[in-house]
């Protein structure tokens, strides 16, 4: 038995706002475009540039509200990180004309670029929340005997690391 693998990862910028729909069986289904660029010097050292738009879709399911998370908390020009698949469509429009669509079905999505994105961020919240985890991290150490975070008590409320994106 053959075995495939259908897998997209894209960073990059939402072009506008998602839209947020209903189907009629009452599952909701965001979309957006992300636009994805890179950049390279061509033969005369001239800096080139070319931008990708990527369609994705998300989907509301039974384990997930990641439409809902979409709507309330992403915006046009926010850093997104998303994986899915790549799913192609056809179908006949109006003038009986067959029409092509290429869409990312996003399974996973997480946004980028700190507090700057990411809609209405709270940062208080998020901040009680790094609290909250540390908290319960230490408590987890020491209730299995692990390493004590005391020596390093700001190793997990740092939110300034060196991840490339």
């Amino acid at each position: 038995m053959s075995r495939s693998l259908n897998k997209v990862m894209l960073i990059g910028n939402l072009g506008n706002d998602p839209e947020v729909r209903s189907t009629t069986g009452g599952n909701r289904v965001a979309t957006f475009s992300l636009a994805t660029s890179r950049t390279w010097n061509d033969a005369g050292g001239s800096k080139q540039e070319k931008t990708e738009w990527h369609r994705c879709v998300v989907w509301n399911s039974k384990t997930s509200t990641l439409a809902d998370i979409v709507e309330k908390y992403v915006k046009k020009g926010d850093k997104l990180y998303v994986e899915g698949r790549v799913e192609y469509r056809q179908w006949q429009d109006k003038d009986g004309q067959t029409r092509y669509s290429t869409e990312i079905n996003v399974r996973e999505l997480i946004m980028l670029g700190g507090s700057k994105g990411g809609g209405d961020y709270d940062a208080a919240e998020s901040s009680n929340r790094s609290r909250a985890a540390v908290g319960a991290a230490k408590a987890k150490a020491t209730a299995g005997g692990g390493e004590d975070f005391e020596d390093f008590p700001n190793a997990l409320a740092d939110e300034d690391d060196d991840l490339p994106f």
